[in-house]
């Protein structure tokens, strides 16, 4: 029997955005535990904003299991918060209340800041660097700096050993602004492994004394891009069968169903809709070919390929809940009717 360090990882009740959170327990398995083999866990509900003091009781259930590579014999198990019952969802937990569909695909774009002293990293004390430009999928010192490259190739590293479908890294428009991509198949695996992949990025950083900054504008009304969680999405439909007729049906029903979209797609989002800085207005909704200010990015393959295959909506920012955003996609998804 061999003891392996279970690290259970849930979601506080923080809002508008929830916090990650994590504590670890000893457990002696003959071999990598699987997720049926791992225990529901109590935790104090009072201190995540979950519970109150007189009644504190919270539950872990797994939901995912995950290899933990910065650990001997490290498991990492992503969790959803349950009443005391263990099986009553609790108010918190938005995994559970999520539409699924196995055949719908998404794929992640997850932009941040590092941050280092208050501001981004490379930023001068005062005043800013040279403007945007020179930073996107930049190399060298002047433009990336000597440490982020760094923390970005180990947290694609600590990704890819976990088994968490990373897709890809790059340096963002803005400096210090950085980016990865997560693809799923099925809204709560996509999610869940947005949310382990922000958990590895998180606490690698802390041997850098570097934070990690996922507020959609941190720089306010500046001429600095911020930060979106882009969501490229398909159903089984939309891959097989698309045609113009259902995708006109379906942007219509996307454009009908704009504030139940703005709503999930992460707090503050006016800060960063604004039709500037590759965005479409939080007022308005649009899609076109290949344009990045438009609400839905419709690639060149899609109509090329009889309109089937993906879409990214660009309008999920980069603090949103990937549950909540896949799940009201699906839900849009859902009203437009199928041959």
């Amino acid at each position: 029997m061999t003891k392996y360090k279970l690290e259970y990882i849930w979601l506080d009740g923080c809002t508008p955005v929830p916090n990650l959170r994590g504590k670890t327990q000893i457990k002696e398995y003959d071999h990598f535990p699987t997720l049926d083999q791992l225990p529901l866990w109590g935790f104090d509900g009072s201190s995540t904003m979950q519970a109150e003091g007189r009644s504190s009781d919270c539950v872990l259930k797994p939901v995912s299991v995950y290899q933990d590579s910065a650990r001997v014999n490290g498991v990492l198990v992503m969790c959803e918060v349950m009443m005391p019952d263990g099986t009553t969802p609790h108010p918190s937990n938005t995994r559970a209340t999520i539409l699924d569909d196995a055949g719908a695909w998404f794929g992640f774009e997850q932009e941040y800041f590092f941050y280092e002293d208050g501001r981004p990293l490379g930023f001068p004390e005062h005043g800013y660097p040279a403007p945007q430009g020179p930073y996107y999928t930049g190399v060298g010192f002047k433009n990336v700096g000597s440490v982020a490259r760094q923390i970005v190739e180990e947290h694609l590293e600590a990704c890819l050993a976990a088994g968490i479908n990373h897709e890809g890294i790059n340096a963002e428009v803005a400096k210090g602004q950085w980016e990865f991509q997560i693809f799923g198949k099925g809204s709560k695996r996509a999610a869940d492994e947005v949310w382990m992949a922000r958990y590895l990025l998180l606490r690698l950083t802390e041997k850098y004394g570097i934070d990690i900054e996922f507020h959609c504008k941190p720089l306010g009304d500046t001429d600095w891009n911020g930060s979106g969680m882009h969501a490229n999405f398909s159903t089984t439909y939309m891959r097989e069968v698309g045609g113009k007729a259902y995708f006109e049906a379906l942007m219509a029903a996307f454009e009908a169903n704009c504030a139940d979209h703005i709503a999930v797609y992460g707090p503050d989002n006016h800060m960063r809709l604004t039709g500037k800085h590759e965005t479409q207005s939080i007022h308005q909704f649009s899609w076109g070919v290949a344009d990045r200010g438009a609400s839905i990015r419709v690639p060149h393959s899609f109509v090329n390929n009889n309109y089937k295959g993906y879409l990214e909506d660009r309008r999920p920012n980069s603090q949103g809940d990937p549950y909540a955003i896949a799940s009201q996609i699906l839900k849009t998804i859902a009203t437009v009717l199928t041959k």
